[in-house]
């Protein structure tokens, strides 16, 4: 293969199960993986889910990440919720700060920082919600990475205010022809197939493009790929982008700030 990128960060959604509701895929997927983000408790986790994968990422060197989300636990953080600015700004830090002091409690140091759900997709587009993201993560800590959709109003808040920014694709996940993902509502949002999952990451990391959903190319660049933890076969997949890319002469790696 004729990679054109040398180095990619791979990630996955973590830590998103609550009360008796455990996920039996995170310590099999971890190994696999040079970044998580870990559920703030929002849209799912809890403070005992929160600190087992904190700790497992620490024992994997995995770079860990908080993934806020809007206050919706029933609807997985799936859900846009139209909230005022300052509040939206609040209810994020909240969640990065729990998830930066329990990281730190357990002797680790948080990363990166990656919206969730309807939060994620709708910060692409709307400035008020990218802007609520960025004041969250600067008052914080500004040495904290942003993972985002490229071309979005995510990265360029970031940028304004020098934060470094890190542009996500997804492994199982199919594109709008606007570089937007295809909303899960939608027909064949979600990438079911081994095969095509395989191909689209060795599409981004070679080419830097992919396919949409109705079959055009676009361009795609990428400083980290994101693989969905509740995916069908999330587990064995994981396992089988690792070993494609790292046989190919393809280093997984945490995204280092600029």
């Amino acid at each position: 293969m004729d990679y054109r990128l040398s180095t990619i960060d791979l990630n996955c959604d973590l830590g998103e199960s609550y009360g008796k509701m455990t996920s039996q895929y995170d310590e099999i997927i971890m190994p696999y993986l040079s970044s998580c983000n870990i559920a703030c408790g929002f849209h799912s986790g809890d403070p005992v889910t929160i600190e087992r994968t904190i700790q497992m990422a620490t024992d994997h060197d995995v770079a860990i990440g908080a993934h806020p989300s809007f206050p919706d636990l029933q609807g997985f953080g799936r859900r846009v919720m139209h909230i005022p600015q300052a509040e939206l700004t609040a209810i994020i830090r909240y969640q990065i700060a729990a998830l930066k002091g329990m990281t730190e409690a357990l002797g680790g140091t948080l990363h990166h920082v990656k919206p969730h759900g309807a939060l994620y997709n709708f910060a692409a587009k709307n400035e008020a919600a990218a802007q609520a993201i960025i004041d969250a993560v600067k008052s914080i800590d500004d040495k904290l990475i942003v993972y985002g959709l490229p071309n979005s109003f995510l990265e360029k808040k970031a940028k304004q205010t020098d934060l470094s920014f890190a542009k996500e694709t997804f492994a199982d996940r199919r594109y709008e022809r606007d570089g937007s993902l295809r909303a899960r509502t939608r027909a064949g949002a979600v990438i079911e197939q081994k095969n095509e999952v395989l191909a689209q990451v060795r599409m981004i990391v070679e080419k830097k493009q992919v396919k949409t959903h109705d079959n055009e190319i676009i361009s795609l660049e990428a400083d980290t790929i994101c693989l969905h933890s509740d995916t069908q076969g999330a587990a064995n997949l994981a396992r089988q982008i690792h070993e494609m890319l790292t046989s190919n002469g393809i280093k997984i790696h945490p995204v280092k700030r600029a």
